[in-house]
């Protein structure tokens, strides 16, 4: 069941952002680039998003052809999610953002050290 868009501002950026965006989109993406996994997997993964939330972003990953989903017929049932070609495409994204993600974290934890060291010396 292929999603609506309503691209209001015609930017590509916006596009994409409509495939990817949110918080837990390209976490899930990102995880499943090392390979297939359990939707348990994924659960644990991101252990602060609610299983709602990661049933609806993995449907509209879905949806957008980014991941497939394969139901095995067992009991109970299995249910295992892999990155599509079209999502492997999304690769050099999601590493960009990773980068950027390490570099940030990295800037604002010595910003944020620094901080506390002036303010013990000041005290």
């Amino acid at each position: 069941m292929a999603r609506k868009y309503n691209w209001k501002t015609g930017c590509d950026v916006e596009a994409t952002l409509s495939v990817i965006g949110g918080r837990w989109k390209p976490v899930l993406i990102c995880r499943l680039m090392n390979g297939r996994k359990r939707f348990s997997e994924l659960c644990r993964l991101a252990p602060n998003a609610t299983e709602r939330m990661i049933t609806l972003q993995l449907r509209e990953l879905e949806a957008d052809g980014i991941i497939s989903r394969h139901v095995f017929a067992e009991v109970p049932p299995r249910v295992e999610y892999e990155i599509t070609e079209r999502g492997r495409s999304l690769q050099p994204i999601i590493a960009a953002m990773q980068a950027w993600g390490s570099d940030f974290k990295e800037a604002r934890q010595a910003e944020e050290g620094a901080q506390e060291t002036l303010e013990r010396d000041c005290a």
